[in-house]
């Protein structure tokens, strides 16, 4: 599945890497996310995902290597969200998910460990309370911070879960870049990721308060100032002795750059992973809801309805791979990651 000339629109094997959707409700109002905007956007019915659905799902994937619990949503307002991090452990699965930490009280924190959650990554993407709460749309982050604060300290010097922060970099935020890393530190948290802003495909502005428009975005070549910025990072996270990254395999100067002629052509996710939602929908990947507001046209199946070999290997799932090999994906909303967004 890594060699383009290999590749075909039918997927040799099923897949090992599952996007799990746990709900698709939640507790933050993001300037940068569509759940925030979903009176403008045909959106999925809101529900948690059952543990009898979530059963359905995973036992029709003998193999799961890797397991992530996140999508658009909140997965720490799932009560089920423990037993499905144990489930999966039990499958030899390496399971994580991404988190607003607002729920991350001790309870659920201890819930968490004790079931073998691998790695806890949390989005910050601020480290002042003004700026959190314009991006974020809620005023928790001293809230957030003393949770982050306790679950280190409870947990930090076991073997798992990994904590990580997580910042998705804009020209709103991009200036507290280096104080994010200091965060970090601080905090004793061991590693601090940079990710691209993604926005839907022609930067359709939902209202004046969204930042997932073209002008916020640090696709293209960086200016001077924001690879500076990256550059300082780097060095104050060696010092520090803070591993700070970028999302996907990507180095941080990487993850702000466009990636040659037709990058998407590098992407294996239609080959290896299935996205699914807390109502049972394939969506080709965790970008891809941010990536376009035609919702209905990045649907590949219902796994919850027809088989999952079945979806998997279905004619919309063709119709994808068809198009990441090819030099114009459209009208998929992968004709711009890697351009735009981060692979």
């Amino acid at each position: 599945m890594f060699d383009l000339a290999t590749r075909t629109p039918i997927a040799t094997e099923l897949p090992r890497q599952l996007y799990i959707e746990v709900t698709n409700r939640c507790n933050s109002l993001c300037a940068s996310c569509p759940l925030t905007y979903d009176h403008f956007l045909p959106w999925e019915p809101k529900r948690h995902l059952s543990w009898q659905r979530f059963r359905q799902i995973v036992d029709q994937l003998p193999s799961i290597e890797r397991a992530v619990l996140h999508g658009i949503g909140e997965p720490l307002l799932n009560p089920e969200l423990p037993r499905f991090i144990a489930h999966l452990k039990e499958c030899g699965a390496h399971v994580l998910f991404n988190s607003n930490a607002v729920l991350l009280d001790q309870r659920r924190g201890d819930a968490l460990v004790a079931a073998g959650l691998d790695e806890l990554r949390i989005s910050l993407d601020a480290v002042t309370p003004a700026l959190y709460a314009q991006l974020r749309g809620i005023d928790k982050f001293p809230q957030i911070i003393e949770n982050i604060r306790a679950f280190i300290a409870r947990h930090g010097g076991r073997s798992g879960p990994r904590v990580s922060l997580w910042f998705v970099g804009m020209h709103e935020n991009l200036h507290q870049l280096p104080d994010f890393v200091r965060l970090g530190a601080e905090l004793g948290v061991p590693e601090v990721y940079l990710q691209r802003l993604v926005f839907f495909g022609g930067g359709e502005r939902l209202d004046e308060h969204t930042t997932m428009v073209p002008e916020q975005a640090l696709f293209g070549t960086l200016e001077e100032r924001q690879a500076a910025l990256v550059r300082t990072c780097e060095g104050l996270a060696a010092e520090l002795g803070v591993r700070f990254a970028a999302s996907g395999a990507t180095t941080p100067h990487e993850s702000v750059a466009v990636k040659g002629e037709a990058p998407w052509r590098g992407c294996y996710r239609p080959w290896s992973l299935m996205y699914i939602t807390a109502n049972g929908e394939s969506l080709p990947c965790c970008i891809a809801p941010f990536a376009t507001t035609d919702y209905a046209g990045i649907m590949l199946g219902n796994v919850l309805e027809r088989p999952l070999a079945e979806v998997w290997n279905g004619e919309r799932y063709q119709e994808l791979r068809t198009a990441v090999l090819s030099e114009q994906p459209a009208p998929w909303p992968c004709q711009h990651c890697g351009v735009r967004w981060s692979l």
